[in-house]
């Protein structure tokens, strides 16, 4: 039996927000020394964490330090509704973004790249998987 983790689905919201409490995961199973070494290169700083962080307008430490100063969801919920102030446009314009990652057609290197992760997970066949959300609920066995 693995000892991995997984953090929360990426279609998972919190405050109007796709990805947020999967971070939230991420954060906190770093912060315990258990996140998985498949995460942590991209942890805060690339990928959907710094996209998430660049939409709201917080610095990887501050969010960061949230995380570490709260036990609950619920606080990081507070937190975020007092502090994170985007309208709800803006959180769709993200959350479009975000569930649609890997099926631009006017970028072929990104579609190319889905399809390397899908292939290297042996899950190449699975017409299915269209975007990175798909290809991340996939590989943690979500769908």
């Amino acid at each position: 039996m693995s000892d991995l983790i997984y953090p929360r689905s990426p279609r998972e919201q919190m405050d109007g927000w796709y990805y947020l409490p999967r971070f939230i995961d991420k954060i906190r199973l770093h912060l315990a020394g258990k996140l998985s070494a498949d995460y942590t290169g991209n942890f805060a700083h690339k990928g959907f964490d710094a996209e998430w962080l660049k939409h709201a307008g917080v610095s990887a430490d501050t969010f960061i330090a949230v995380v570490r100063e709260t036990i609950t969801d619920g606080q990081v919920y507070d937190w975020v509704r007092q502090n994170v102030r985007r309208s709800p446009e803006q959180k769709e314009t993200f959350n479009r973004w975000l569930l649609n990652r890997g099926r631009e057609e006017n970028d072929p290197a990104l579609r190319e790249r889905l399809r390397t992760r899908k292939v290297e997970a042996g899950l190449g066949h699975r017409d299915d998987i269209q975007t990175f959300v798909d290809f991340i609920d996939a590989d943690e066995k979500r769908r």
